[in-house]
This record gives C-alpha cells, sequence and structure tokens, in this order.
C-alpha cells in the first residue's frame, strides 16, 4: 500500500510592541519568554503574544473612611504612583490578578491603624508621615509582584462638613477675641495719650495766662511811675483811676460790637480799682522777697 505523508508547515508572525510596553509570549499555554518595544517574529498559531505590560508610571487614586482619635469621620484622599519593574514582568503578570486591588487593600490597612491615633488637628499635621507609612508598606509587599511604588501623597483628608464649619467658627472666634484685645489695647493707648495731650494744653494755657496778666500788671506799674513823673502833683492813684476807667470803657466797645446788652455801673470800676490795688500790693511783695533772696 501506498502511504501519503503529509506535513504541516506553520508561518512565522511579526508582532510590533509599542514603546514602554512588554509583551509576553506564551507556546501552547505555557509562558516562553517577554519581549520588547519594536518589531518581534513569533511562530504562529504555535506561538502568541497574550498581554502587554505598560512600563509607564501610573497612578491610582484611593478613598478611604475612618475615625480620628477625638471621634471624627474624614476621607482620606491617597494617590499611589507605581510601575512595572521591567526585569520582573513575568511576576507582574502571573502572580497578580489585579494589582489596583492589591494596592487599595493595603492602602485602606495603613490608612485605618494610623489615623485612629492620632486626632483631627494631629491628622493635618502628619500627613507626611501617613504618606510615608503607606509607601513603606506597599514597597515591602509589591516589589514581591513585580512592581515599583514611585510614591505616595496624601491629597485630601476631609472631616465632614459640620465639622469644617464648627471648625471655621472657632478659628474665627479665637480671631474676633484677639483683634477685640488689640482694638481695647489701641483704645487705652489714645485715651492715654489724649489726656496728655490735654493736660499738657492745660499747663500750657495757663502758663500764658500767667505770663500774660505779669505782663499787664508790669506795664500799668510802667505807666503810673512814668505819669507821675511827668505831671507834676499827680498821685499814683489817680493815674490809676485814669487807666482802670480806660480799659473799662474799651472793654464796654468790645462787648458792644458783639450785639450784646450789659447793665453799666460806675461802681464797677471802683471794685475794679480796688482788685488791681490787691494785685499790685501782691506783685509788690514778691519782688520784695526775690530782691532779697538776690
Amino acid at each position: 500500500p501506498k502511504y501519503i505523508m503529509s506535513t504541516w508547515d506553520g508561518c512565522f508572525c511579526l508582532q510590533c510592541i509599542r514603546e514602554k510596553e512588554v509583551g509576553v509570549v506564551e507556546d501552547l499555554g505555557q509562558f516562553k519568554r517577554l519581549v520588547g518595544e519594536g518589531p518581534s517574529c513569533i511562530f504562529w498559531p504555535l506561538q502568541s503574544v497574550v498581554g502587554r505590560l505598560s512600563l509607564r508610571v501610573q497612578q491610582l487614586d484611593v478613598l478611604c473612611e475612618t475615625k480620628t482619635k477625638d471621634n471624627v469621620f474624614v476621607q482620606v484622599g491617597v494617590a499611589v504612583q507605581y510601575k512595572v519593574v521591567t526585569e520582573s514582568a513575568y511576576d507582574a503578570w502571573y502572580r497578580l490578578t489585579s494589582p489596583t486591588s492589591q494596592i487599595e487593600a493595603y492602602v485602606y490597612d495603613v490608612i485605618r491603624s494610623t489615623i485612629p491615633r492620632l486626632e483631627l488637628d494631629a491628622a493635618f499635621e502628619s500627613k507626611d508621615d501617613i504618606a510615608h507609612a503607606v509607601l513603606e508598606q506597599l514597597q515591602n509587599v509589591m516589589k514581591d509582584y513585580g512592581y515599583s511604588i514611585v510614591n505616595t501623597l496624601v491629597t485630601d483628608l476631609a472631616p465632614d462638613s459640620k465639622v469644617k464649619a464648627s471648625m471655621n467658627e472657632i478659628n474665627a472666634a479665637r480671631r474676633l477675641k484677639e483683634a477685640a484685645s488689640h482694638q481695647a489695647e489701641a483704645d487705652k493707648v489714645r485715651q492715654v495719650k489724649n489726656a496728655e495731650a490735654e493736660a499738657e494744653a492745660r499747663y500750657l494755657s495757663g502758663l500764658g495766662v500767667a505770663r500774660q496778666r505779669k505782663a499787664i500788671v508790669q506795664g500799668l506799674q510802667a505807666s503810673v511811675s512814668e505819669f507821675s513823673e511827668e505831671v507834676g502833683g499827680a498821685k499814683p492813684k489817680d493815674v490809676m483811676d485814669i487807666l482802670l476807667l480806660s480799659q473799662y470803657f474799651d472793654t464796654l466797645s468790645v462787648v458792644g460790637a458783639n450785639s450784646l446788652i450789659l447793665e453799666h455801673d460806675p461802681a464797677t470800676v471802683a471794685g475794679l480799682q480796688r482788685q488791681v490795688g490787691a494785685s499790685f500790693m501782691t506783685g509788690g511783695l514778691e519782688g520784695g522777697k526775690r530782691d532779697l533772696l538776690s
């Protein structure tokens, strides 16, 4: 009998892997090799590229709810940046089904074991410490699965809206208290300075009035002395009466210019004379004392 022998020939197929990717080649379901970017020749249909892994840095955003030490529930947002290690692409493809789920589980574990030991204010201050704890935990675990953790960031730490409102009210009340204290201190300084200025003004005003009266008395004394020397037989009392009468009429003229009606009494001049005489006597006694002392 004749035997008919047949042969089956396969074909080579060209596969292209994109930049920053690695391809996984299997031979009848069994891992064969890893191929890098660019064209690769495989023996189809026995071999095929069953998957591609990106070597670029990827980011996973994880939102976790937990409670602080002072019983405040907060939403913690964590951004995990990771990538596939080229030399460990086999582990990244075959040992881990869902890397994102694995990363989320460890992020939840670290956040829910760290935040409950901190009060709310301390949690805000320890964001860098929390991110470092997540990074350290993920690096130790994910390196066995062919993944490298580049960085972890705590992007958000948000308590409940009512807690936010109460914190804002506490902060506003504290600032209002400080503002009121500063305002009271400013008012105190302003009042003290006003009082000092008023006291100084009154002192200077009194000093000016005293000097004015002293100058008037000295002028009257000089006028009386000169008139007595030039007019024979004139007594100082007569000169004083004339000067007082002249001053009295000048005063009436000034008052009348302001449309005021005053009752005129000639006895006023005599009373004014007595007052001026007493002033002269006082001034003379003080002048004598100064001469004795000098």
